[in-house]
């Protein structure tokens, strides 16, 4: 009996020259046809703002702080501060809107301060820090003779 010897076929090889033309090739094509994201256009918004008056506009022309004995800061009759509360956030905004609305019309801001006589005068210093935070320059003290 003849026996056939198998040939063994070599190995195949994979020709890496060719394969990475093609990935060059690719990369190029889709390079090329792809196109750039086009962003969004804005949209020119008008929001309002604060409008310089020509002439002065009739607001409350002063505000008055008092302090009452047991520490609490009271703006025209509305309680802003505690007497634990030394920062005095409430009433520095509340400031800082009317100084900003003196000047919208062309007014100067006048801050009238009527402390208790019994108040530390830390306290008093506090509500003064609260002016400067507002940019209050116009501070005043009110009498302390009461009137009979």
């Amino acid at each position: 009996m003849i026996r056939r010897r198998r040939r063994k076929d070599p190995p195949v090889e994979m020709q890496m020259g060719p394969m990475i033309d093609m990935v060059f090739l690719l990369l190029v094509f889709f390079m090329v046809s792809a196109r750039p994201i086009k962003q969004e256009s804005d949209i020119n918004l008008g929001l309002p703002g604060a409008v310089p008056q020509d002439e002065a506009v009739e607001i409350p022309d002063e505000q008055r702080i008092e302090i009452q004995p047991n520490g609490t800061v009271v703006l025209n009759e509305q309680p802003m501060g505690a007497p634990e509360d030394l920062q005095l956030p409430q009433l520095v905004a509340h400031l800082d809107r009317f100084k900003k609305s003196a000047d919208a019309a062309k007014a100067s801001a006048l801050v009238t301060l009527a402390p208790d006589d019994v108040v530390p005068h830390q306290r008093v210093v506090d509500v003064l820090n609260a002016c400067a935070k507002a940019n209050i320059t116009g501070v005043t003290f009110a009498d302390s003779i009461q009137p009979e």
